[in-house]
């Protein structure tokens, strides 16, 4: 009897919940090649950190986070399928490397699927609490302004495109 029990559970999971479950088991091991084979080829990632990114840029986000992270833990929750895509909670714990403080960071996660894959993937958090964890009286001060996520978005595509640029240079 308990075979046949655990098979009707199984069919019961929709493949596209078992897509974004492996995003983030791939997340929870640092695994960029794992999370990024859940994207579609036109992928579009939003969040308040980086803004949007597309493409190879997204990709790229992922395994920049994943090969510099120390001390990341991720746990997520709660995913379900919507009437247009997916969403997910998940919660990461780090020292934010350039202050050396302790962040939890607390974020809901949106996903639109096209040919079995993530096409869109668009996270949302509260950045002023954030910013007050990462960046301490500086984040407090300036952390809930458009100047600061301008500027903040200036600094993670300057990362980001640093790191693309070593990551071609060690290829050739």
């Amino acid at each position: 009897m308990l075979p046949k029990l655990l098979l009707l559970v199984s069919l019961t999971i929709n493949p596209m919940q078992e897509l974004i479950t492996r995003f983030y088991e791939a997340f929870q091991v640092r695994d960029a090649a794992g999370m990024n084979a859940c994207y579609h080829e036109d992928i579009v990632f939003t969040d308040p950190a980086f803004g949007t990114l597309k493409g190879d840029d997204a990709r790229a986000m992922w395994t920049m986070l994943c090969q510099n992270a120390t001390d990341l833990k991720v746990e997520f929750s709660n995913v379900e399928l919507t009437n247009t895509g997916g969403k997910a909670h998940w919660e990461a714990w780090y020292t934010f490397s350039q202050t050396g403080r302790p962040v939890h960071n607390i974020i809901d996660a949106e996903f639109e699927f096209k040919d079995g894959k993530i096409i869109r993937h668009t996270d949302t958090f509260n950045l002023h609490k954030w910013a007050k964890q990462a960046l301490g009286f500086k984040g407090w001060l300036l952390g809930g302004t458009g100047f600061f996520e301008k500027k903040l978005h200036e600094q993670t595509n300057g990362l980001l495109e640093k790191f693309k640029a070593r990551q071609n240079n060690q290829e050739e």
